[in-house]
């Protein structure tokens, strides 16, 4: 019986959604290839019909994240990125610093997981890293990141989610931990009510 014609992109986004889970939970050195499709339900052999290179589907993990995992935060937030404004750069911002963020290891940012990670790839996980963050500082500056001005208030708030949970999500559970969280969450709100 022959396979649907779907078949091979929902084998290759079954992979690249295992690939996201586990790099965010245990980091890229220490996931292999045969964690990825175990966890995708599917054989070794199938990984070089959809990847050249376990990079890239690094790349395609990463890039997976706005419209894939993403998309339920945004939605979860009450976010519409065709509705670009204060109102969804506070919500973004709520969203992003939320308490559920926190505490969700797989289906966090990749901007959160995967930065030291990141920082040791090659340009093509690089570069989709980039987009991620690039498609944030967009709506933070509510589509106008030609505004140089914006575009500064823009990258800050941005620094301030990623850095802010990336601090809270590594300190020991503790009241510190909570104490970063919500600093930050205080810090990037008054960002987004300033810059427009």
């Amino acid at each position: 019986m022959p396979y649907p014609k779907d078949h091979k992109q929902r084998s290759r986004s079954r992979i690249v959604e295992a690939a996201r889970q586990l790099f965010n939970t245990h980091g890229f050195d220490r996931v292999s290839i045969d964690m990825v499709m175990e966890r995708a339900g599917l054989t070794r052999g199938a990984f070089y019909s959809h990847f050249a290179s376990k990079e890239a589907l690094f790349a395609a993990a990463v890039d997976s994240f706005l419209m894939g995992r993403g998309k339920e935060w945004r939605d979860w937030g009450g976010l519409d990125p065709n509705q670009l404004g204060p109102e969804m750069a506070r919500r973004m911002v709520e969203a992003y610093l939320s308490r559920e963020h926190l505490k969700e290891t797989e289906g966090q940012c990749p901007l959160i997981a995967l930065s030291t990670d990141v920082a040791r790839a090659g340009p093509e996980v690089r570069a989709s890293y980039e987009r991620l963050l690039a498609a944030m500082v967009h709506l933070f500056a509510a589509g106008q990141v030609d505004d140089p001005v914006r575009r500064e208030k823009a990258l800050a708030t941005a620094a301030m989610c990623v850095g802010g949970m990336i601090l809270a999500r590594t300190i020991p559970d503790s009241d510190i931990t909570e104490a970063v969280r919500e600093a930050a969450l205080r810090a990037a709100r008054d960002m987004v009510a300033d810059a427009i």
